[in-house]
């Protein structure tokens, strides 16, 4: 199950990122919520899937949360095979938060406190891990940030930015600004709202509402509300392409060629600086979370999707 053929409504990179976002629902499975209270006075939102065995963890990615169509379909695959998980929404992700501090790339400490929750609910059920994009970031960079802990058994990804600042200038060029246009849109009133209540916070307002591109907007915003210095600071402190050669834990990485959120040559170098504890497929085509493929647009199979919880479950099982 590791070749990938793109469906032929389709084809191309574009396609394969944007339509499994409209060709399906968002609410695919029931879930449970849970406000959890953080270390520093903050709540973290939980959406829980009840199950047995193995439990699931899931990251979103950028903008994204526990009902952004990749996560919603990971959690009904999961769901048909009766086990349980639980899907993170990162801060400022589905209501903003009490403290001046959201979350980014290399944000690692909000997963950890989780993962250090579920191991103590459930000390005896095996833990799988699974970040889409940013989320997959986090995840990477988490796993060698903790390569001696044993509380995540197994762990897989989908469309990693593994070099941030290669990414972020990838996207200036071609469809790139368009994307970015429509992050920025939502990253920006969660900055705004951040500086209207919390006015000691310093932020560069008129600069992250001018920025079109990634660099000029987390150079404004981003790095200083989280103690970076400037963006590129930023991106070279949670890019999980440095900690991929520190990883222990067995990890499936999916990405493909076409990705037209990163050029196909960072795809070489993360292969080549990850240890052999990391597995990586790399297709052609599939875009960024994508990887559509089937014969109708009404009966979709998410290749990528179906992938990473069958390599989760056999990895669980091994």
């Amino acid at each position: 199950m590791t070749d990938f053929t793109p469906a032929w409504f389709a084809r191309g990179p574009h396609a394969q990122t944007i339509l499994g976002r409209l060709l399906r629902p968002w609410r695919q499975v029931r879930l449970e919520r849970e406000f959890l209270e953080t270390p520093d006075g903050d709540e973290l939102v939980l959406d829980h899937l009840p199950g047995k065995g193995t439990h699931f963890l899931l990251l979103h990615g950028l903008e994204g949360s526990s009902a952004s169509s990749y996560i919603q379909g990971v959690l009904s695959i999961i769901a048909k095979k009766g086990c349980s998980a639980t899907a993170i929404n990162f801060r400022s992700c589905v209501r903003m938060n009490r403290q001046p501090r959201l979350y980014h790339s290399g944000e690692t400490t909000d997963f950890d406190f989780v993962v250090r929750t579920l191991r103590a609910r459930m000390p005896s059920t095996p833990l799988a891990a699974f970040g889409a994009s940013l989320g997959g970031n986090i995840l990477l960079k988490w796993l060698g940030e903790h390569p001696d802990e044993a509380l995540v058994t197994a762990a897989a990804t989908v469309s990693v930015p593994y070099d941030l600042a290669a990414g972020a200038r990838y996207l200036e060029r071609g469809a790139g600004p368009l994307y970015v246009a429509r992050f920025l849109r939502t990253m920006n009133k969660k900055f705004q709202h951040v500086a209207a209540h919390f006015p000691e916070v310093r932020l560069d307002l008129p600069g992250a509402s001018r920025a079109r591109t990634f660099f000029e907007f987390d150079d404004a915003a981003t790095a200083p509300l989280h103690g970076f210095k400037d963006a590129a600071d930023y991106y070279a402190r949670s890019s999980s392409l440095a900690y991929l050669g520190r990883i222990r834990t067995p990890v499936l990485c999916i990405s493909a060629e076409d990705d037209p959120f990163l050029p196909p040559e960072v795809l070489e170098r993360a292969r080549a600086a990850a240890s052999p504890a990391v597995q990586f497929i790399i297709t052609r085509c599939g875009g960024h979370v994508g990887f559509i493929s089937g014969r109708a647009p009404w009966s979709c199979v998410y290749w990528a999707e179906e992938l990473v919880v069958d390599w989760l479950t056999a990895n669980i099982a091994a």
